[in-house]
């Protein structure tokens, strides 16, 4: 066991894509600053997309965003306040034609915080009673493609620029029909890091012996943190694809920021078919195909200036062009409010096991 810790700091130590953010970017707080510097605004990317609070940051709602959505983009979502009695829950669900499983997820959000895959009438009872916040309650896409698009448009031109396409594989693991899923996930690379922080709901599964072949998804959450892995798919960013994302893009002001999509696959998206949008992230979006494997360290960091230089003029020509800037008090009053919502969440995150 001892063995197995050292092992595992030492693989955080001499793998950049593991090391926890203050870490990574500390080295790049000089330029960081240096805009805070050129627009005299500790808050200077808040115009970027005039349309989300904070610029989206971050404490941005999910409802904000899907209202300003092309519909035929968006999943089916139902809107739930905490305070709202069970029974009208269910009623409301049954109303809006969803079916088991389901999806649950905090209208604000982050890093697949309290996201959740209701199976049952018991689950969502167990969610509901415990959700301190709004949450949305949306339908399970079982695609087979989820994929981040990033894209940036300088607010003078009609033609954006998609910098990055990727996809997004779930935290899985595959049965040999001899071994339990507890082994299978004790010698798989990275479930074996990822079951020490986030195994909730998984203990009753540990001794279930798994099909040859048969794949078993331990997180439907497609981030780093939930082990997912990211593969570069930038080859197949051409005309057709950049054409639809400015046409989503030009209905409302999303200048900077990262799409999260589910879809039947990349050709289809072009198409403008079998596609939906999860999630619009805006200013704080990271350029995560920096950890699609491709990128050296030094990789990585031009990739995120690059960015960020996007997101400086951007909002520079928002603010010069009629969108404020956000002052010193709003923003700090925002992120106040906004950490003590996230550290609410993560309580709960951490706590809450449906059974």
């Amino acid at each position: 066991m001892h063995f197995r810790k050292v092992r595992h700091y030492i693989q955080r130590l001499t793998d950049w894509s593991h090391w926890p953010h203050y870490l990574f970017y500390f080295p790049l707080l000089i330029p960081w600053l240096s805009y805070y510097v050129r627009s005299r605004s500790l808050w200077f990317f808040t115009p970027s997309n005039p349309t989300l609070a904070f610029g989206g940051f971050e404490g941005e709602g999910k409802r904000q965003m899907y209202n300003q959505l092309p519909t035929q983009y968006c999943p089916k979502s139902l809107f739930i306040k905490p305070s709202m009695p069970f029974e009208q829950v269910k009623e409301k669900v049954k109303e809006e034609g969803f079916q088991y499983p389901f999806i649950v997820k905090p209208d604000i959000g982050m890093k697949g915080i309290l996201f959740r895959k209701i199976e049952n009438k018991r689950h969502l009872e167990q969610y509901h009673t415990q959700m301190p916040v709004d949450y949305i309650i949306q339908e399970f896409l079982d695609l087979p493609l989820e994929v981040s698009v990033f894209y940036c448009r300088r607010p003078t031109e009609k033609k954006g620029e998609i910098t990055a396409l990727i996809q997004k594989n779930l935290l899985e693991v595959q049965g040999d029909g001899k071994s339990s899923l507890g082994e299978l996930i004790k010698h798989h690379p990275i479930a074996s890091r990822w079951i020490n922080k986030s195994h909730k709901g998984l203990n009753d599964q540990m001794d279930l012996i798994l099909g040859k072949g048969e794949r078993y998804c331990l997180s439907h959450v497609a981030n780093l943190f939930h082990g997912a892995h990211f593969i570069d798919l930038r080859h197949l960013i051409d005309e057709q694809l950049t054409a639809l994302f400015d046409s989503i893009s030009h209905q409302n002001q999303f200048y900077y920021g990262r799409y999260d999509i589910k879809c039947t696959s990349v050709e289809d998206m072009k198409q403008g078919r079998n596609f939906y949008i999860l999630e619009f992230n805006g200013a704080g979006s990271v350029p995560n195909h920096i950890y699609a494997g491709k990128y050296s360290l030094l990789g990585a960091y031009k990739e995120v200036l690059v960015h960020w230089k996007w997101l400086f003029n951007i909002s520079q020509y928002n603010h010069e062009n009629g969108y404020p800037r956000w002052s010193l008090m709003k923003g700090r009053r925002f992120l106040q409010n906004s950490k003590r919502h996230f550290d609410v969440l993560k309580k709960l995150d951490k706590e809450l096991v449906l059974n």
